[in-house]
Parts: structure tokens; sequence; C-alpha cells
């Protein structure tokens, strides 16, 4: 197979665009609102985002990037392999294995990181990351795309989208420059602007999950093979890397963001590049992978953030049983104190109360004493 780095759409592979059969029309609509609601989505989002990062610890991971790092490697190295390892175990067709393949190949999109403030990941690396591998996809996909189509012999040009990838770093980069110059000169105007942009990035991704459903409703793929690997395609991406990122001794909240960051990819970009590599007759059997794709790692997300935040409650349930318990045995101990004390303070009365005798009685000794010396020397 020959990678083609053009990023013109003039070839053989979409000459038949006007030929398009009926069912790949609703591709089309679909493609429309995806690209719309999408780039709306990137720039509310990036931009409500951008407000939790502090340019101290942004420039703190671009000085040491060990966390950058991993991330690409479970990006570029990771996901590139399942993909391969899912085809070949499932013995895919060459049109479905390459859309499988392209999707492991494709850098992380912008969805993890509204995931990855849900869960309170680390929001510096994980735009981090997602920048990163946007700016390395421009070589590291044809590198994967070629190295793991070797063993195939098939013949048929990729066109990488670069114009693609462009369009995504200008829409993640500026939204997000703005947001951090609006968190240093505003702080509490950008905690107000990130907790209205956490709310309208969920409300768009439902959306985004709605139009996927019922404008693709008539193309999904009945092959029940190729949906079980869009199923658990993205879980093995979280689960890889989470265990990648523990591996690596990272901090909790960068194995969260690392595992988000690794089973998120760039579904936009995967559609366009299947778009410009081959017809409409074969795009009728790939692209309901990455749509199914796009579904199930949207449903992956908020299950894993309704699990986080069934853990965090969990743990404050326990907490506060903890310091309640705790102020009753401090309640217990102090009355029991107070008895204690009070009961000592009975026992030194019980033993002091006969003090006053003890003057009388000397006293009385005292005077018998002068009494008797008195008549003696008398």
């Amino acid at each position: 197979m020959r990678v083609n780095c053009s990023s013109s759409s003039a070839c053989t592979a979409n000459s038949s665009e006007g030929e398009l059969p009926v069912g790949l029309e609703v591709h089309g609509n679909l493609e429309l609102v995806f690209t719309v609601v999408s780039a709306v989505m990137m720039g509310l989002l990036m931009f409500s985002l951008g407000c939790s990062v502090e340019f101290r610890k942004l420039w703190a991971h671009i000085r040491r990037p060990w966390g950058i790092a991993v991330g690409l490697l479970c990006q570029f190295g990771l996901m590139p392999l399942t993909a391969y390892l899912l085809a070949i175990s499932f013995s895919l067709k060459p049109a479905q294995a390459i859309a499988v393949l392209v999707m492991g190949c494709c850098p992380g999109g912008t969805i993890s990181n509204i995931f990855t403030f849900w869960v309170e990941g680390d929001m510096d690396l994980s735009i981090t990351m997602t920048t990163c591998s946007t700016v390395a996809a421009l070589g590291m996909m044809p590198l994967c795309l070629y190295l793991y189509t070797l063993s195939w012999n098939l013949e048929q040009n990729l066109t990488i989208p670069y114009q693609n990838i462009g369009i995504t770093l200008v829409c993640l980069t500026i939204p997000v420059a703005f947001g951090i110059y609006v968190n240093y000169r505003w702080p509490k105007q950008s905690k107000i602007i990130l907790q209205i942009g956490a709310i309208v990035g969920g409300v768009l991704l439902l959306v985004v999950a709605v139009a996927g459903v019922v404008l693709a409703k008539g193309s999904w793929n009945s092959d029940i093979t190729l949906l079980t690997i869009s199923f658990i395609f993205p879980l093995i991406g979280h689960v890889t890397g989470f265990l990648l990122a523990l591996l690596t001794h990272q901090s909790w909240q960068r194995c969260r963001t690392i595992s988000l960051e690794t089973g998120a990819q760039n579904i936009q970009m995967c559609v366009t590049m299947l778009q410009l590599s081959f017809t409409a007759k074969q795009l009728v059997q790939m692209l309901s992978f990455p749509l199914a794709y796009g579904l199930f790692q949207l449903l992956d997300g908020f299950l894993i953030v309704a699990a986080y935040k069934m853990y965090k409650r969990r743990l404050k349930n326990e907490h506060r049983k903890k310091d309640t318990g705790c102020a009753e045995g401090c309640h217990k101990k102090k009355s029991t104190s107070l008895k204690e004390t009070g009961a000592f303070l009975e026992v030194n009365e019980v033993a002091v109360t006969p003090g006053p005798s003890v003057p009388m009685d000397f006293h009385t000794a005292f005077e018998s004493t002068s009494h008797i010396s008195s008549s003696t020397y008398a």
C-alpha cells in the first residue's frame, strides 16, 4: 500500500462523488452536521477549558515532557498496534481492516479534554497531549500506516488530510490561548466561564451523539464483528493507556488523563481521510466503523465519568462517617475524662475534709504543753 501525502481531493478515489449510492447521501448530511457542530463544540470547549490552564504548569510540562512522551507512546504506539491486532484477529475484510487501522493511527480528539475536566484530571497535560499528538500526526500517521500495511500487499493510495490537521490545530490552539489569557487576567471570571463551558460541552456532546444515531440509522453496517470491534477498541485504549501510565509511575491524576487521551480518537480526521482515499462503493463498507467508534467512545467516556463520580461520592461518605465516628468518640472520651476528673475532685474533697481538725489538735496540744510548762515553773 502506498501512502499519498497530498491534501488534494482531486484523485481517482474521489472522482465518483457525483455517483454516490443512496445510502451514502446520509453520510453527506452527517458529515455536514458533524463538521458544523464539531467546529462550534471545539471552539467553545477549548476556550472554556483553556480558562483552567495555567501557563506556568503548561510550561513545566513542556520543559519536562515525561507525561507527554508517555501519552504519545500510547497514541502512536499502542493504538495502531491494537488496531492491527484486532483487524488480524477478527479476519476483517480489506476495506474494513483499513478503516480500523486508520482510526488507530489518528491523533487524539478534543473530546478527551472535556472528559478529563469532569474526572478532575490534569488539564494542562490533556491539552498539551492533544496538541502534540495532532502535530505529531503529520509524520506519524503516514509512518504507522506504511509499516502496518506492508504485509497486506494492498494497492491503494491513502491521502493524509493535512488540511484537516491544520484546521484542527488552529481550532485547538487559538481558543486555548485566549482561555489562558482570560485565566491570567481575570481568574474569578474564568472559573464561571469554565463551569458554563463544561455544561455547554456536555449538551453539545449529547447533540452529536443523537445526531449520529438518527442520521446514520439507515447506514449502519449489519456486520456484528465490526460493531464489536468499535465497542472494544476504545475500551482497550483506555485500559492500556492507564496501565502504561501506571507502570511509568505517573500520578493518579495523570493516569486518568493519559487513559482518556489514549482511547479518544479524532473521528473527524478519520472520516475525512477515508473519503479522500476511497471510492463511494468502498466507503459504504467503511464509514460505519468510525461513526460507531465515535458513539461508543462517547458512551465509554460518560461511563468513566459516572464511575469516577460514584467513587468520589463513596469516598466522601466514608470520610464523613469517619469524621462523625471520630467526633462521637472524642465526645465520649471527653465525657469520660470529665467524669474521672469529677471523681478525682470528690476523692480529694473527702481526703481534705478532716483537714481543719489538724490545726485544732495541734493548737490543743500546744495549749497543753504550755500549761504543763507553766505549772512546772510555778
